[in-house]
């Protein structure tokens, strides 16, 4: 199934975190929290302003981001969990 997302929204990969602490602990999987982090698979063709002209996304596909840990809604697609959220609730793009 394609997904392509609407307007201001972008469609986000979870980046998987460590799976050991800086002193080598073990993490269970009770214990993680989900990773903040994660990678932009697609995004929309942006918002209209007053005058109806297209406002480009700053973001892109490819593009590695911060959001907010309650940030976006999951949804499945072809498998795979993923993340659909406003481009407003990304805090900034990692470089």
């Amino acid at each position: 199934m394609a997904f392509t997302p609407l307007h201001d929204r972008v469609l986000v990969r979870r980046v998987e975190s460590d799976e050991k602490t800086a002193g080598g602990l073990i993490i269970p999987d009770s214990a993680k929290e989900k990773p903040a982090e994660g990678e932009i698979v697609s995004v929309g063709a942006g918002l209209r302003d007053d005058a109806g002209n297209r406002v480009a996304l700053d973001v892109s596909a490819g593009d590695k981001v911060l959001f907010g840990k309650w940030s976006g809604t999951e949804i499945t697609v072809d498998g795979e969990e993923l993340l659909i959220m406003k481009e407003s609730d990304i805090m900034g793009i990692i470089a």
